[in-house]
């Protein structure tokens, strides 16, 4: 008798890989930042750039300011860039001189120091903390539904992939492909066309370490890079052209001289090129899933040298809000606080940039008139200088509080001295810090939260005790706190 042969069971489709927590889009030190803020909290995180990988000393920001720094310094990083730039003590542009060593911070100046450098430190750390890299690996389209975000890539030669994460963090500049990929907007407009920039080496070299100045119908700037090059960067009202057109070193010479009266004695360009100022911000910063952040959500004048800047606080704020959802310790809805919270500030360095542009730009005299005097005031009206220094440095924002809530809460924290270090130490790691007066008792239940909670005392006889958030704003405050209270308080920020 003839047997039967039962066919074998179909096998089970393989699974579908876990997702990604989080996948942020570009490498710039947004990116960085953000991305190895995540590592360092334990959250896998993988990080998108179109471009190969390379180290390129083809820099347009040259400036961290003390903000920034005092960021950087929670995450151990400032000393080692301090090293290697060099201190501003005042930011002079035009008739505008700006006192930056008056400020109420342990980094009272401007880093000038090309983004190049601050990017191999930032890159250093998230490699180190254990960021996955994909580079050559541009956005084409992306897909989100409740559970999570597909984004579609094209690789090296063409290749199609794709990867699924939580939530996506577009942080890949101007020209967003994840803003477009969501459909946001990016309403605004050009401010300035053809601005020229020039890296090139100078027989004579400014005796200033930052040289700016104005003439008739142009303006021009010069920094150093540090390596023999300096940064030239200038415009000319009659000179407006597209971007694409050829720029030769004669017309930087006469720009410069046309500021300057010489031109230095410029020569051997490694690189030039024109590019133009947009004034621009995308209505939202998350839309579902996805997020913005830097170049991708604003983008402003470089006057004042908030752009980098501005996307280093972006990363800031938005890391450990990331980081708490992901791991647990809050809900989805922390993150529509990166919305309230930033948004206003990227709009108000686009007028406060855009100002101090269109003073630089003014050519009737009573325009000219105007920057004078706006100069003068600030050196005579201390509120009216500290506002403007404040703003500059990235020092004087302070985020919307709740109803009802402590007049502290939301303001930026100095890095004082603790009984246990620094404030800036203690955070590092990104760790909420509560600080309490000398004489209050260390409630028990704090040791739930040791991970990521560290607790010190004022040094000093304070009676306040704040909260204070990982990227060093208060969560929360009392005058008059009890056991109790403090502990209902960690457990509502902290998780």
């Amino acid at each position: 008798m003839s047997g039967t042969t039962n066919p074998a069971p179909a096998s089970a489709p393989a699974p579908a890989p876990a997702p990604i927590p989080v996948v942020v889009v570009g490498s710039g030190p947004t990116g960085l930042l953000l991305a190895g803020d995540l590592a360092e909290a334990g959250v896998p995180v993988t990080l998108l750039e179109k471009r190969a990988h390379k180290v390129s000393n083809l820099s347009r920001a040259f400036g961290v300011h003390a903000r920034s720094l005092e960021q950087l310094d929670a995450r151990g990083l400032a000393d080692e860039l301090e090293a290697v730039g060099w201190p501003l003590q005042a930011l002079r542009f035009f008739d505008l001189n700006l006192r930056l060593d008056e400020l109420p911070t342990r980094y009272p100046h401007l880093l000038v120091i090309p983004q190049y450098e601050v990017e191999k430190v930032l890159e250093r750390r998230a490699v180190e903390a254990g960021v996955t890299f994909r580079y050559e690996a541009e956005v084409t389209a992306i897909e989100q539904d409740a559970d999570g975000v597909t984004v579609e890539m094209r690789g090296p030669g063409g290749a199609v992939d794709s990867v699924r994460a939580r939530y996506v963090v577009g942080a890949d500049g101007m020209h967003s492909g994840v803003r477009r990929a969501v459909g946001l907007p990016f309403p605004g407009r050009s401010v300035i066309r053809s601005v020229v920039l020039a890296d090139v080496r100078l027989t004579e070299a400014p005796t200033d370490l930052f040289t700016v100045g104005t003439a008739g119908d142009a303006f021009a700037f010069v920094v150093p890079f540090g390596d023999g090059y300096h940064r030239i960067t200038g415009w000319r009202r009659n000179r407006d052209v597209a971007d694409g057109e050829p720029l030769g070193l004669e017309e930087v010479r006469e720009i410069v001289r046309g500021t300057f009266g010489r031109d230095f004695g410029m020569h051997d360009p490694r690189w030039m090129s024109r590019f133009h100022c947009d004034e621009r911000q995308a209505p939202l910063y998350r839309v579902g899933r996805v997020l913005l952040a830097g170049d991708a959500a604003h983008v402003h004048t470089p006057a004042g040298g908030q752009g980098l800047n501005t996307g280093l606080q972006d990363a800031a704020n938005l890391s450990w809000k990331l980081a708490a959802v992901l791991r647990g310790h809050a809900g989805d809805a922390l993150l529509d606080t990166y919305q309230t919270e930033r948004h206003p500030v990227g709009k108000a360095v686009l007028r406060s940039s855009g100002g101090m542009m269109r003073l630089a730009m003014a050519n009737r005299p009573w325009q000219r008139a105007i920057r004078v005097g706006f100069g003068r005031l600030l050196q005579v009206i201390g509120p009216v200088r500290r506002k403007a220094v404040g703003q500059v440095s990235g020092l004087g924002y302070r985020y919307p509080a709740p109803r009802g809530a402590h007049r502290l809460t939301g303001v930026r924290v100095p890095d004082v001295e603790l009984d246990t270090g620094r404030l800036n130490e203690a955070q590092r790691g990104g760790r909420f810090v509560l600080i309490t007066p000398q004489a209050t008792e260390r409630p028990e239940g704090l040791d739930l939260h040791k991970d990521r909670l560290s607790v010190a005392r004022w040094t000093s006889g304070r009676g306040t005790t704040l909260l204070v958030r990982p990227d060093g704003y208060v969560a929360w405050a009392s005058d008059a706190a009890n056991a109790g209270e403090i502990e209902a308080a960690v457990a509502a920020h902290v998780g």
